[in-house]
Order: C-alpha cells, then sequence, then structure tokens
C-alpha cells in the first residue's frame, strides 16, 4: 500500500484553526503565504509517498545491521536521506543564515507528519537532527553553531541525543558518564549510553552526539549534569573531518519496532578511536547546566514525536480503510443487499474506521495549533503576547506528545481488528504499524512522565490558570456553536461543555492536592493527561465543525466539509463523551490505587 499524504485536511486545518494567516503576519515568519506552504506541502506529499513510503515495508524486513562497530541502514535509507537532505526538508524550519528554509514550525509540522506517515524509522534519524540542531541554537557558541548547524542542516552530518544509561533511564540524576577537563578547553568523556537513536549508521559522513555527563567536581543529582558535543569523527579548522573519535558502537538492539532504525550502544572512552583514550568532547554553554539545554532538545523531540504518533496512526487509518473496501463479506444487515458487500458497508465496520478517522483528525489539529502557539511565542512583536503563547505551547506539549502517542496504538490496534485475522498476518502489514507505534509512547518520555510534567510543571505551579485560560477558549466555542443552530453544532456544543466542566473539575482536584495529597494527584496523572489532551483535541474537532459549516453555508460543495461536520459529530460523540467519566476516575478514584499494600501485589 501506499501512502498518500492527507494535505487536504492538513491545508484545512492550518487555515481555519491553526491561524496561517496570523502566522505569516509575524516577523520572520512572511514568506509562509497559503500559497507557499500549500506547494511546500504538496511537494513534501510528493517525496514522501515516491521516496520513503517504499521504504517502510523493507526496511522493517531487512532491518538495521551491526557488524564489528559498523552498522548499515536497510537498503534504499542512505540514498532516500540523501534526497531528503538536498531538497532542503532538513532545514524547513531552521534559520537560513545557517543554510535552512526559516518556516515556521506550524509549517513544519505536516511535512514532520508526512515523513513519519511514510517510514516512521527513516523519520527518526531527521528528528533528532533537528532536536540536536535546537539545543545548540539556544545553548551553542557562535563557533559550535557555525561549526556543526550547517553540516546537520545539509545532510553531511546527524545529530543525536545521549541521556540514557544502563542504571539510569528516566532518573537522569543517576548518569554517571564522566567529563575530564584537559585544560585546554576540551574535555575526555567516559562512559557508557544506551537507547541511542541513530548512534551509528551509514546515511551521513560525521554523526554529532549531544552527551549529558559529569565534571569531577560536579554536584550530586541533575545540577551536576553538563552538555558536551562530541563528534564522530573531529573537525578541523578548515572543516574537513580528522582523526576518528574514542566512540564505538558495541551493538544495536533487536526490537518489537522501528526495526530499520538503529538504537545503539554507544561506549565512549574505550580506547577504539584515534584521539587517544577517551572521547573528545566540546562544554556546551556552562557546566552544570545540562539539563536545562537538553530539555530545549527534549522538548522538540517530544512534539516531534506526538507528530509520529499522528503519522503512523493516518497510514494505519488508511491502510484499514482500503482492507475494508477490498473485503468482501457477510450480506447487510438491513437486508439491502441479497449477496455479501464489502465489509465497509457493515455499522461496526464503519464505527471503527470512524474512531480512527477521527482520532487522527483531532491529533492533527491539536498539533498544528500548538504550533502556532510557538510561533507567536518565539516570533510576536509583543513581549506579553510571546509569554502567552510560550505558556500555551508548553502545556500542549505533553498532550501532543502523550495523547497523540497513546491514541496512535489505539488506532493501530483498531487497523489490525479491521483486517480481522488477516491483520494478525505479518504480509498484510497492518501489524507493522501496531508494533511500531507501541514505541512512541515509551521513548522521549514515558507517558506517565509527560502526565508528570503536566500535573507538575504546567497546572500545579500556576495554579491552573493557563488550563483554566483554554477552558475559557472552549466556553466562547460552545457559545459559537450554540448560535450556529445546526443539530450537529449543538450535539457537540454539549459534549464539549460537558468535557470543559470535567476538566475545570480535574485541574482544580490536581490544583488543591498537589502538596496536601500528592499520592492522590499523581494516582491519576495519567488519567488526567488524557482527559486533557481529549478535551482539547475534542475542542479543536468544534472549531473545525463550525468552520466545515460555514464553508458550506458560503455556498461550497466540496463533501469535505459536510465530511468534517459528521467527523467532528462522531468525536463529540464517540470520544468526547468519555471525558466526565475520566474525571471521576481521577477525583474519586485514588484511593483504591494508593491504598493498596506493596506486599500485597
Amino acid at each position: 500500500m501506499t501512502y498518500n499524504a492527507p494535505v487536504k485536511d492538513m491545508m484545512f486545518v492550518l487555515k481555519e484553526l491553526a491561524g496561517l494567516d496570523q502566522v505569516s503576519q509575524l516577523p520572520g515568519c512572511e514568506d509562509a503565504t497559503e500559497e507557499t506552504v500549500e506547494a511546500v506541502l504538496n511537494e513534501n506529499a510528493k517525496f514522501t509517498s515516491e521516496v520513503v513510503a517504499p521504504l517502510n515495508w523493507t526496511g522493517d524486513v531487512e532491518a538495521a545491521t551491526w557488524n564489528n562497530g559498523v552498522v548499515k541502514t536497510a537498503t534504499g535509507f542512505k540514498d532516500a536521506f540523501k534526497q531528503f537532505t538536498e531538497a532542503g526538508w532538513q532545514g524547513l524550519q531552521h534559520p537560513t543564515e545557517f543554510g535552512g528554509q526559516g518556516l515556521p514550525k506550524v509549517v513544519a509540522t505536516p511535512c514532520m507528519e508526512m515523513v513519519n506517515g511514510s517510514n516512521l524509522s527513516f523519520a527518526l534519524c531527521p528528528l533528532l537532527t533537528d532536536g540536536a540542531i535546537e539545543a545548540l541554537l539556544v545553548a551553542g557558541s557562535q563557533e559550535q553553531k557555525e561549526t556543526y548547524i550547517p553540516k546537520m542542516i545539509s545532510g553531511e552530518w546527524t545529530g543525536t541525543m545521549n541521556l540514557t544509561e544502563p542504571q539510569a533511564g528516566s532518573d537522569l540524576a543517576l548518569v554517571r558518564t564522566k567529563a575530564v577537563p584537559q585544560g585546554d578547553g576540551t574535555y575526555r568523556i567516559f562512559g557508557q549510553k544506551i537507547y541511542i537513536t541513530y548512534g551509528e549508521h551509514d546515511m551521513a559522513e560525521n554523526i554529532v552526539h549531544l552527551v549529558l555527563a559529569r565534571t569531577p567536581d560536579a554536584p550530586e543529582g541533575v545540577k551536576g549534569i553538563s552538555l558536551f558535543i562530541v563528534p564522530k569523527f573531529m573537525v578541523n579548522d578548515d572543516g574537513s573531518l580528522g582523526k576518528r573519535n574514542d566512540v564505538f558502537c558495541a551493538s544495536i538492539e533487536h526490537k518489537l519496532g522501528i526495526k530499520a532504525s538503529p538504537t545503539a550502544v554507544l561506549l565512549y572512552g574505550d580506547n577504539k578511536g584515534d584521539v587517544g583514550e577517551g572521547a573528545v568532547g566540546y562544554l556546551i554553554g556552562e557546566e552544570n547546566k545540562g539539563l536545562q539545554y537538553m530539555f530545549v532538545m527534549m522538548n522538540a523531540a517530544r512534539f516531534q514525536v506526538g507528530v509520529q504518533g499522528i503519522g503512523v496512526a493516518e497510514r494505519a487509518y488508511q491502510k484499514a480503510v482500503q482492507y475494508a473496501k477490498d473485503r468482501v463479506q457477510s450480506r447487510p444487515v438491513d437486508g439491502s443487499a441479497n449477496e455479501a458487500v464489502a465489509i465497509i458497508h457493515h455499522p461496526d465496520v464503519k464505527r471503527m474506521l470512524m474512531s480512527m478517522r477521527s482520532q487522527v483528525e483531532a491529533a492533527r489539529a491539536m498539533a498544528c495549533v500548538a504550533g502556532a502557539a510557538y510561533d507567536a511565542a518565539h516570533n510576536h512583536p509583543d513581549a506579553a503576547a510571546r509569554q502567552q503563547n510560550q505558556a500555551v505551547y508548553e502545556f500542549l506539549v505533553p498532550l501532543v506528545k502523550g495523547w497523540s502517542t497513546e491514541m496512535s496504538i489505539e488506532v493501530a490496534s483498531t487497523g489490525v481488528q479491521v483486517h480481522g485475522g488477516m491483520g494478525f498476518i505479518e504480509e498484510t502489514g497492518a501489524a507493522q504499524y501496531y508494533r511500531d507505534a507501541k514505541i512512541l509512547t515509551i521513548y522521549e518520555g514515558t507517558t506517565a512522565i509527560q502526565a508528570n510534567d503536566l500535573v507538575g510543571r504546567k497546572t500545579a505551579r500556576d495554579g491552573g490558570a493557563v488550563a483554566k485560560a483554554l477552558a475559557a477558549e472552549m466556553a466562547r466555542t460552545v457559545g459559537q456553536l450554540n448560535e450556529s443552530g445546526s443539530v450537529h453544532a449543538k450535539a457537540v456544543a454539549a459534549r464539549l461543555d460537558a468535557a470543559r466542566a470535567a476538566f475545570l473539575d480535574t485541574v482544580d482536584f490536581v490544583v488543591n492536592n498537589m502538596k496536601t495529597n500528592p499520592n492522590a494527584v499523581f494516582a491519576g496523572s495519567v488519567p488526567y493527561l488524557m482527559l486533557a489532551g481529549t478535551a482539547v483535541a475534542g475542542w479543536q474537532m468544534a472549531r473545525a465543525l463550525l468552520a466545515a459549516e460555514g464553508k458550506i453555508k458560503s455556498g461550497e460543495t466540496d463533501s469535505f466539509y459536510s465530511d468534517k461536520v459528521l467527523t467532528a459529530r462522531f468525536f463529540a460523540d464517540h470520544v468526547l463523551s468519555k471525558v466526565p467519566g475520566q474525571r471521576d476516575s481521577v477525583v474519586g478514584g485514588f484511593a483504591s490505587v494508593t491504598e493498596m499494600a506493596v506486599a500485597n501485589f
């Protein structure tokens, strides 16, 4: 099956929900006109469907391979990456001064979705490189920026993020990798890092590792972590590559999914390079501020992982629709035909497909709206507006990451179910999306970590101010839906208003109990994230319904708009309607979690 990028829906979301017109008026975003953006999306759709998507199945079967420290990617990946970077896709949202195209994040977001929808394993390499670029833009010296960023944007080099160690999974306070100063401005790095995506590969001539490590006199815990650039090959003064650094790939992991993406175990300071013992590293920013800098990269990656979830869910949906149209089985339950029909005519199959479709469209809308908030936070001329949009973006990141990736597993699982027994057979391809999607709720911070961030930093810290501001906007949309007067709009208004009230109840519970009964709050942290994500995503679908009805009233006859209304109605009736129950489980269900003695498990 090929991948058909949903450009029409993407453009609808950008124009009607994310406010593309307003983004294009921001300083530095003037090139993001509707005409330009549509051309960019169409070109990206063509590239991903023709070049990247055909490698998805073959990459899963062949996988990446390791031999004595050398990693070879699946057939076709190296050439596809060369085409990807030569076409300028790696630099889409990065500054023109370093060779990028300087387009807003809201434009890059659907392009991210397309490359991930076409091939999740392939997309991970540019994803990590994007994160490394972001970190250097924020914390790197001018010399570091000029040395590394243009080469990463061009695709000559790629980037990685080195956090995890065998004893330090999500708890970075336990990082033990050492960075010993040499007195000449360099450091020697010693340690082991695991789960390093594209930590070794053959698609670029150099790899720029961003590594968390401790200097000898660093304080304990996260306050003593510094961030270092450790290139695979040393970079000479003229920009050419020099000696092989002392970083070695000991192995790559054998995984449930994303098999074509090499996940490396890296050894630093094992005396396997040409520079002597210890990998040569260069400090980014100041010592002991590494976690602060790495969070820039992590937040960029978390947002993109959420978009990965949308991409793979869209692909699973397309696959399920194709199968449901082709598979003939059973007569219609309403007796409208005396012979077997394609299963897409059966009500339960339609329900499954609508569930998949509505959740993908809702997640896409939420991510693009978040992308627009990011652009305003970085480019708006008014400081207060920048601050407000930054707060909204930061609140939405754990929702985009957590809700969208959990959604992707549900949608991919439903896709297997649509296929029936054939979905359980690898050759049909439906199972790959299910296997691939599972990692998305784990890496770059599990769903629980996203939920802890949402509870602590994004809700309790400001007394729920941002959450309540979003709820106020939901109330405004409820009013517009009721004013619309249509049957669908009124039905969605009732669902959204109930979800808004439940969201506020839950926010109050979090704020009021965070200090006095934190176990009660964190017992329901993931349900709170799912509740908040459903409410915000449902709000975007309600806004989409209003926009679509407006188009229909103005004379548009394209079924796209009437379909959008029905999809929004389905989401409200079948997904948004769950929010009050989620509230009840958070606010009233914590005791059954907290009171069970650990010894009794």
